[in-house]
């Protein structure tokens, strides 16, 4: 084969890669979000059948129970660290607000160059987590639980994204990009069991489908 017909094909081969990843069938971004690594499928698994099915209950629910975006270290709180934990190439001012930077959300697949456009979610929502039985907890329990960054709980993605979640649980709201779904529900399954925390009969059922996928 010539020198030229090599480079062509070369080209072409460059050329169709660049078109898949475009079209999102390469999972490589520029900046990947680093949430902990959840559980096995097999494990959540294990988890998920010794979850306690009980009806929710929000009666008594505050957001400012859960006290949340502490100080972790300097002058540092925890939306800054997981900020710069997800980020690529965060440069941070003296307060420790990321002043540049590129954020990639593994829910949708967009990537953010403002810190702005970006939330931190809390995988298990504050409200579902008070549902099902964070209610009788400690204050100091609900603060470890809103600003854990050891288990894969709190992560950088589309603020947007992120509201439109809400506090739904994965019956009703699911990651837009398919590619994450196994991460999301081995993380939720890993949290609540962790943390004792019930499940509704549609939330198990749904997670049960999405872990049997997995």
């Amino acid at each position: 084969m010539s020198k030229f017909y090599a480079r062509r094909r070369l080209s072409i081969a460059a050329a169709l890669t660049g078109l898949i990843a475009s079209a999102g069938l390469f999972n490589a971004p520029a900046a990947s979000a680093a949430l902990p690594t959840p559980v096995s499928a097999a494990t959540a698994r294990s988890y998920l059948a010794t979850l306690p099915v009980r009806t929710e209950s929000r009666t008594g629910y505050d957001r400012d129970l859960f006290p949340h975006w502490i100080t972790i270290s300097g002058t540092c709180n925890t939306r800054e660290t997981i900020l710069k934990r997800d980020g690529s190439n965060v440069v941070t001012d003296s307060a420790c607000a990321s002043t540049s930077g590129s954020w990639y959300s593994p829910y949708d697949g967009a990537t953010w160059s403002a810190a702005s456009d970006v939330d931190i979610d809390h995988v298990v929502p504050l409200a579902e987590a008070w549902d099902s039985g964070a209610g009788s907890w400690t204050t100091s329990r609900r603060q470890a639980f809103a600003n854990d960054l050891t288990r894969p709980q709190l992560i950088a993605v589309t603020d947007n994204v992120n509201q439109s979640k809400g506090d739904q649980d994965p019956a009703t709201w699911m990651p837009s990009r398919t590619a994450y779904r196994c991460t999301y529900v081995r993380a939720w399954v890993q949290v609540k069991y962790y943390y004792d925390l019930a499940v509704d009969s549609a939330e198990k059922s749904a997670l049960q489908g999405y872990l049997n996928n997995c």
